[in-house]
């Protein structure tokens, strides 16, 4: 059985996005199992046209690291309690992304074989 990693984004800094996504995708080529958490302001990049403005150095734009991520068949996650703590109740997020409970991330926390975050 594969190791499970857990990459936790909480900022919406954007020289603190690409690393949870270049690890998850890291983790994914070493054949371990990375899943992606965003929550409080790591939000903010989730909502449609926010991760296009976001390219730092020679690194693909933050929409093309999250595309691939997800090509990758990596889950991202995204905190429901945060989005409604944004005030984003009716608020639609980038496709292919899973809103779950807050129990959600604690379970993850307890089954993951290493936790990071950003």
């Amino acid at each position: 059985m594969a190791k499970k990693l857990l990459y936790i984004q909480t900022s919406d800094a954007p020289e603190r996005q690409y690393s949870p996504l270049v690890l998850a995708q890291t983790a994914k080529a070493m054949d371990l199992e990375p899943t992606v958490y965003f929550l409080g302001m790591g939000l903010k990049i989730l909502k449609p046209g926010e991760a296009e403005k976001i390219k730092l150095g020679n690194f693909p734009s933050m929409k093309e690291m999250i595309d691939k991520t997800l090509e990758m068949g990596i889950e991202i996650l995204v905190c429901e309690a945060s989005k409604r703590m944004l005030g984003w109740d009716t608020v639609k997020l980038i496709p292919n992304v899973k809103i779950v409970g807050a129990a959600t991330l604690n379970d993850l926390v307890l089954e993951a074989d290493g936790t990071l975050w950003f």
